[in-house]
């Protein structure tokens, strides 16, 4: 007798494809518009990016935390804490800074406050996405998990092309710049209560447990999680040392483009404000900052969806490829003194990151047998999210010091990487 096939029911992806959705979306929206915001309240730059550092290491350390507990608490419950974080960071958030613009709290106090409710997207968002990627996992047979977990990884990507766009859209009369997290917090209640309401409690047929999600920032779309952790009849993974030659070499690789890509994103808004001179005029810099993290997230897409599947790119050729573009994209970004020249920087840039980082994801797997896959997939996932602890800070710093010397780092470390990697990485031969 045939086993009957198993999958899951469209309106229940789609509230898992909201789940993940929403939580990329909103960080992104509010990433365009925090440099406005602190231009308004005139707090120092360097604080501004620093309250993205501390909720991107709280999702670093965190994360792992709740990936374990998807097993132990269930999916459902696990998810619903994750967008419960995210809805209450964007409404506090947002109700704190909407004071702080009316000059009810003191600038100061204000952005200590804002930094403490982000801790709740930190240290509470990261539930949502491994509980999600576990729940198709566990529900799914093999011939449609594939394709399944690939439609709620890119959904983390799309919504980080979604949140810059519609975020200028969201500054309203009353709320001012706070608007956006207003918003965006009463769409994660409403998906709060579409996940109550349609998705049942997971009684899972097998355990599995969802990959760690890098941080959500205008990267474009995560590469699909592999499933060997998901496989029930998989041996126990081995530990994999950080220090094996088959894989070092490409997680160096992701460190050093990974740093430069988060200065990029820390500095943008940065380099609006001032090129454009709007330093006077926060809201409509906010604006162009959504312009150009929304260019710069479908210049990914382009990458990622179109280029590399078109010519069928192997990991050392796109991670190298991606430098050099990057390179390029950083200098003219650093240079441009117009909009359209950062536009068109920022995105080019953006193209090379987008090869780059599926590049250096693929070439680490690769290198390694099936067995350490779970293990180089964590590797990944904390070099992806290691980036933009402390990087977007120093990048600001650097800017304030000198925009060209921000830049010329950025461009450095992509240097590094493309002459370093043209003899370091080494063509895969997969299971080796």
């Amino acid at each position: 007798m045939a086993t009957p096939s198993h999958s899951i029911p469209s309106d229940r992806m789609a509230v898992l494809f909201a789940v993940m959705l929403v939580a990329a979306a909103g960080n992104t929206a509010m990433q365009s518009i925090l440099p406005a915001i602190g231009t308004e309240l005139k707090i120092p730059d360097v604080w501004v990016s620093l309250a993205f550092s501390w909720s991107a290491l709280l999702w670093v350390l965190t994360a792992p935390h709740w990936a374990r507990q998807s097993d132990k608490r269930g999916r459902k419950a696990l998810m619903a804490l994750g967008v419960i974080g995210f809805l209450s960071s964007m409404a506090l958030c947002g109700l704190v800074l909407w004071a702080g613009l009316k000059g009810l709290v003191g600038a100061g106090i204000t952005f200590i406050i804002f930094a403490l409710f982000r801790s709740l997207y930190g240290g509470l968002g990261s539930a949502a996405p491994p509980a999600v990627q576990a729940y198709v996992a566990s529900r799914t047979d093999p011939e449609q998990r594939t394709q399944a977990l690939s439609l709620v990884s890119s959904s983390f990507g799309i919504g980080t092309v979604i949140g810059p766009a519609v975020a200028p859209y969201f500054i309203l009369p009353v709320v001012g710049m706070a608007g956006p997290m207003l918003i965006f917090a009463l769409i994660g209640l409403i998906v709060l209560i579409m996940l109550r309401w349609r998705l049942p409690n997971d009684t899972p047929r097998f355990a599995a447990r969802g990959a760690i999600a890098p941080y959500p920032l205008s990267a474009g779309p995560n590469e699909p999680s592999g499933e060997e952790e998901n496989d029930p009849s998989a041996p126990v993974q081995e530990s994999l040392s950080w220090r094996d030659t088959r894989v070092r070499p490409w997680l160096l690789a992701g460190f050093l483009g990974g740093q430069a890509q988060a200065m990029m994103i820390g500095v943008i808004g940065f380099l609006i404000l001032d090129r454009l001179h709007l330093r006077g005029d926060p809201k409509t810099a906010a604006g162009l900052t959504g312009t150009v993290l929304m260019a710069s997230a479908f210049a990914t897409l382009l990458a990622q969806w179109g280029l590399i599947p078109l010519f069928r790119m192997t990991p050392r050729p796109t991670v190298l490829w991606g430098a050099a573009l990057a390179i390029c994209g950083i200098l003219m970004t650093g240079l441009a003194q117009d909009l359209h020249g950062i536009i068109i920087g920022f995105a080019l840039a953006s193209l090379g990151f987008g090869l780059f980082r599926p590049g250096f994801t693929a070439g680490a797997s690769l290198s390694v047998p099936r067995r350490d896959q779970g293990a180089v997939a964590g590797m990944t996932a904390s070099i992806n999210g290691s980036a933009y602890i402390i990087s977007p800070a120093i990048g600001v710093l650097l800017y304030n010091w000198h925009a060209m010397v921000a830049y010329g780092l950025m461009a450095g470390f992509c240097g590094w990487l493309a002459i370093w990697g043209w003899s370091a990485l080494k063509p895969n031969q997969p299971g080796t």
